[in-house]
């Protein structure tokens, strides 16, 4: 498997300062700072692309877990929600709040429900991230 890349430049304090950030084949790029991440600026922070990396990663997990259960799904659409939060260690990723909501024709709730407990058992970035935060699912079909 390939190793993959990201990138990440700063300049500045860390209050007045900015910075950019990359995916390695330049698909996601966007601006950071002290404000997008710690207050209501624009751009982006280190915990959206977490978030965006898990709802991406849990999306794939689950079409997976629906193919190899033999069910065709139609769409995926996953939120994370990264709860970002002051505890004694400092600034934390204390929990990740899973919302999927899927279509998958001849499968009733339950069974997608199951489905979507095994992919978030399943997905990489669920499994780095659950020692150290907890990751709650909300499943649904359309």
């Amino acid at each position: 498997m390939p190793i993959r890349t990201a990138s990440a430049r700063w300049q500045g304090d860390l209050a007045e300062g900015s910075g950019t950030v990359r995916t390695g084949k330049g698909g996601l790029s966007g601006n950071y700072s002290f404000k997008s991440r710690f207050e209501e600026g624009e751009g982006t922070n280190p915990e959206e692309l977490i978030g965006a990396a898990h709802a991406s990663c849990f999306s794939m997990a689950l079409s997976k877990q629906l193919a190899d259960s033999g069910v065709t799904g139609t769409s995926v659409e996953t939120t994370a929600k990264v709860h970002f939060d002051k505890t004694d260690a400092g600034m934390t990723v204390t929990r990740i709040d899973l919302e999927t909501v899927g279509q998958a024709p001849g499968l009733d709730e339950a069974g997608f429900t199951k489905l979507a407990e095994a992919a978030k058992e399943g997905c990489p970035i669920s499994r780095l991230l659950s020692p150290g935060a907890e990751i709650t699912l909300t499943a649904r079909l359309a």
